[in-house]
């Protein structure tokens, strides 16, 4: 079963509120296997309008990478992140 991978390209608008979204998040990413590839950094605008924060998270699978998406826990942080952040987020297949 190939992995799969969340690519989040975040603006964070409240920094001291995004530290909330991100300790409630820890549980769902624990508990789905998640692994951060990239979080944040030095990134390169090549071609299009880039966001301030780029995030990459490795799961065993697409269905992992859904599943704590839409896991209650991950909800409770989403509904924080939405609060305090624009984001765009998608599952990737690798091949």
């Amino acid at each position: 079963m190939p992995k799969a991978y969340w690519i989040a390209r975040v603006d964070v608008r409240d920094p001291e509120r995004y530290k909330d979204y991100v300790s409630t998040a820890k549980p769902a990413f624990e508990r789905f296997g998640a692994n951060f590839l990239a979080r944040g950094g030095q990134f390169v605008e090549l071609e299009g309008k880039a966001r301030g924060r780029n995030v990459v998270i490795e799961f065993p699978s697409v269905q992992a990478a859904v599943d704590c998406y839409n896991s209650l826990e991950y909800q409770a942080a989403a509904k924080i992140r939405q609060e305090c952040a624009d984001a765009e987020m998608v599952v990737v297949e690798s091949v």
